[in-house]
């Protein structure tokens, strides 16, 4: 059989290794309660699937893209620019409901969600997106969730699908913005670099 041709334009895209992207990460003391009702609603849906360990718990503020062969820098100094610009009082957070983010009836990750208890992270992600645009990432509409943007922590993936209920709430102060590095496939977050939240001066 003749050799097949050689088509550049029709390689294999790189598989991507490494993520970027903002969080907002609760305290150690409420992210093991987060895991431990974690483990009890995997429990009842009999899933085989894991939850997430305390330590990968967190809320993503805003994603800032999936990159092979590392973070470009040029990201990553953007992303330390527009953080650095931010001007936010830390502010109390509450989630007060566990739901599917999935079709029924599909398997997908199960999250915990807000009502009026996530209202500032709404304030802190256009903060931020704002301050993305100013440092060089260009129009907001083409990041990731950078318009449609639902505040959640995700408990574990690949869970059959419920209909929302509401639950013991998830309440912690935030009080920093993290840039994470994400190990695509390795199941580890590093974080880059941390801010304090801060209220401008005289306010």
């Amino acid at each position: 059989m003749a050799d097949q041709l050689w088509l550049p334009g029709l390689e294999a895209p790189p598989v991507p290794t490494d993520g970027l992207f903002f969080a907002v990460l609760p305290d150690a003391n409420t992210a093991g309660g987060i895991a431990k009702f974690a483990r009890q609603i995997c429990g009842e849906t009999r899933s085989k699937s894991k939850p997430l360990a305390a330590n990968r718990l967190h809320v993503t503020l805003q994603h800032l893209g999936n990159f092979a062969g590392g973070l470009p820098q040029g990201q990553v100094d953007a992303a330390i620019k527009a953080a650095e610009s931010i001007r936010m009082a830390p502010f109390s957070v509450e989630f007060d409901h566990v739901l599917s983010f999935a079709l029924k009836p599909r398997p997908g990750p199960l999250v915990l969600g807000g009502g009026e208890g996530v209202v500032g992270l709404h304030t802190l992600h256009e903060a931020l997106v704002r301050a993305l645009q100013d440092a060089g990432f260009g129009d907001p509409a083409a990041l990731p969730n950078a318009v449609h943007f639902t505040p959640h922590v995700t408990l574990a993936y690949g869970m059959p699908w419920i209909s929302a209920r509401p639950v013991d709430a998830a309440c912690w102060n935030v009080r920093e913005l993290v840039l994470m590095h994400s190990l695509l496939g390795r199941t580890r977050h590093v974080a880059l670099a941390r801010w304090p939240l801060a209220a401008r001066p005289g306010c």
